[in-house]
């Protein structure tokens, strides 16, 4: 079974920052696409931002020019830089890897901004 990883989570005041970390193992063959969700309580799973095989990102524009996700030089993990932290971003981020049709997620790492 592919174990996925997450790291990073933690409190902080509104305008500060957090990185996050996701590592995901076996399976070496494989270059994990991988994408951070998070989501609250009551609310679905939202996507974050994600990085493909070959590098390319993307985010929501909600995060857009606050947070820059990156692959780490371990082959399947990565991180998520997030700055100018804001409250509405207090949520449960998940990491997701994905190989073909296969998906694998993370437990989840906790951040919460107070304001």
């Amino acid at each position: 079974q592919v174990q996925v990883l997450e790291s990073g989570g933690g409190s902080v005041q509104a305008g500060g920052s957090l990185t996050l970390s996701c590592a995901a193992s076996r399976y070496n063959w494989c270059t994990y696409d991988m994408t951070w969700y998070r989501q609250v309580p009551g609310m679905e799973r939202e996507f974050v931002s994600g990085v493909d095989s070959k590098g390319i990102a993307s985010y929501a524009d909600s995060v857009k020019g606050r947070f820059t996700i990156s692959r780490g030089s371990a082959k399947n993990t990565m991180s998520l830089q997030m700055n100018s932290l804001k409250p509405e971003d207090t949520a449960m981020y998940y990491c997701k890897a994905q190989c073909g049709t296969s998906n694998y997620w993370g437990h989840g790492t906790q951040v919460t901004v107070s304001s």
